[in-house]
């Protein structure tokens, strides 16, 4: 695959996460910072002189990225040069688990170290990258690096990986703003390992960043794309490891003083990189696992529409929400023919589920790579970065308060919707038991979401507790859902009257799984709320 990067930029606030020593250190060891308050002030507020990097991407087959070349979008190019990358790690790597990357790209005989901050470690610091020219290939840690102040003057690190490339440049001019386009060609090779590398990288240098946007349709005008959410590093510490068949949502670390409306363009993001990564592996190689976790994520950037509601305006999140709907469920058809398939024992019957389940995976593989899908991918990613109706943006409303106090009411409120219909469950039918799943699920995806804003010792204590009674939770309504559904998708497939249809339909006692799921939701309701 071809990966087309657009990258524009944006200023980054600080994040008021660690203590004031602790910021204190920072302003002391990290270059080019502007200081703003005192040692008695509070907060220490500094202000980045360098804006930190908000990357989109765009994956193209090697076709596709032909096509894009050999239109007239870009022409021949200004500037092309033959560059090195080595990436650096420690030998139990800690820098990639606290969510940084060191790297030396060469370039002839020039040498530039760059340190790049992304997840956790970007709220902790004034800006998101460091870089810095060097004699040799050898990496320079010393009071300037940003890694000497979060691990240490002990620090050792190694080459992992280098990252080989053919670089093309173009500079374009676009309705006023001044893009730079950058094509990089080669391979990530370790020891005996290699994988190819295909990317173009779009800068906007100064403009407007609907100009960026303009710019992917007119590429979509001409070759069919994927957004693409790795970097360099990610596919080289892939190129390392294990082959992953799925990944499960990732920690989300909010910046304490962060806006709600922020907080739902982070949240959304997170959500949607699940999404991608699995969707990749689903495309490839039709994993049950990867479709699984593609379904997950879909339904928390939905959770996340809901939960945000009040500060989306406008038509276009119901819309896109809709859309989003539409692709969960067809992924849920397959779901629910792999729940089945792992229950078969009968020969015939777990043959015909297979055909059914194989149809299903065509019909997602199908609704994945439509035009359809493509077009929601584009119009979620530009409203998500550009609509002046999102709140937070040029059009912030009075309702975008603090992420933790959006977050603490909203908490308030699901946990109040949970306890009022899961308050007697056994007088109640099977349609009303799957709301409760609903809102037990939104429940849970919202603790999730927010739970960084609390992670004081307490918070966090009472977050490890409330996670895991709503885990408990999730697995008894889960049992009782698979109770009712059972039936109905071995009737949607024609296998209702299977003689042994009886082998894949639970057989728990409905009963005792409703008077567990009742002692769960009592338990969720009874612990200590952490966002209090």
């Amino acid at each position: 695959m071809s990966i087309v990067r657009l990258r524009f930029r944006s200023p980054r606030k600080l994040a008021g996460r660690r203590s004031r020593v602790q910021l204190l250190h920072q302003v002391v060891t990290l270059p080019n910072y502007d200081r703003t308050s005192s040692v008695d002030e509070h907060p220490i507020r500094m202000e980045p002189a360098l804006p930190s990097e908000i990357e989109i991407k765009l994956d193209l087959s090697n076709e596709a990225l032909e096509s894009l070349l050999g239109s007239d979008l870009l022409g021949e190019p200004d500037d092309a040069l033959q560059q090195s990358s080595t990436y650096f790690e420690t030998d139990d790597r800690r820098l990639s688990q606290k969510g940084f990357s060191l790297r030396i790209r060469s370039t002839g005989t020039s040498h530039v170290q760059a340190v790049k901050a992304s997840g956790p470690a970007k709220s902790l610091f004034v800006r998101s990258e460091w870089e810095t020219p060097i004699e040799g290939n050898e990496p320079v840690l010393d009071h300037t690096s940003p890694l000497i102040s979060e691990f240490g003057p002990e620090l050792e690190v190694e080459a992992a990986f280098t990252v080989f490339i053919e670089r093309r440049v173009w500079n374009i001019e676009l309705n006023g703003s001044r893009l730079e386009v950058v094509v990089d060609r080669g391979d990530v090779v370790s020891g005996n390992r290699r994988s190819p590398v295909q990317e173009i990288e779009v800068e906007l240098k100064d403009g407007d960043t609907k100009d960026l946007f303009v710019f992917i349709r007119k590429i979509d005008a001409i070759a069919p794309f994927r957004f693409g959410i790795q970097s360099k590093s990610e596919r080289g510490l892939a190129l390392l490891d294990r082959q992953q068949f799925m990944f499960k949502a990732e920690r989300l670390d909010l910046e304490r003083n962060i806006k709600a409306s922020a907080a739902f363009r982070e949240i959304a993001m997170t959500c949607f990189r699940q999404f991608r990564l699995n969707e990749d592996i689903l495309l490839q190689r039709r994993n049950s696992e990867g479709l699984h976790q593609a379904r997950v994520a879909l339904r928390r950037l939905r959770s996340a529409f809901s939960l945000f509601k009040p500060l989306l305006k406008g038509d276009e999140p119901s819309r896109l929400q809709g859309e989003f709907r539409w692709l969960a469920g067809v992924l849920g058809e397959a779901r629910n023919l792999d729940v089945l398939l792992t229950k078969a024992k009968d020969s015939d019957l777990r043959a015909q589920l297979k055909d059914a389940r194989n149809k299903a995976y065509g019909d997602a593989v199908e609704a994945l790579e439509s035009a359809s899908a493509r077009a929601l991918m584009l119009d979620f990613n530009e409203w998500l970065q550009c609509d002046t109706d999102l709140a937070g943006g040029r059009g912030v409303t009075s309702e975008d308060a603090s992420a933790s106090e959006f977050a603490a009411k909203a908490l308030d409120k699901m946990r109040k919707k949970l306890k009022k219909h899961g308050s007697a469950l056994a007088e109640t039918d099977d349609e009303h038991r799957h709301q409760v799943r609903k809102d037990a699920k939104k429940l849970r995806y919202a603790a999730e979401f927010f739970g960084s804003l609390f992670d004081d010792k307490r918070g966090a204590r009472r977050y490890r507790k409330f996670i895991a009674a709503m885990e408990e939770l999730q697995d008894h309504l889960g049992a009782l859902n698979d109770l009712a559904t059972g039936p109905d998708v071995l009737e949607q497939h024609g296998l209702a009257d299977h003689p042994a249809r009886e082998s894949v339909v639970s057989h728990d006692d409905k009963n005792a799984l409703i008077r567990m799921a009742q002692s769960s939701v009592d338990e969720v309701i009874d612990t200590k709320r952490f966002w209090r």
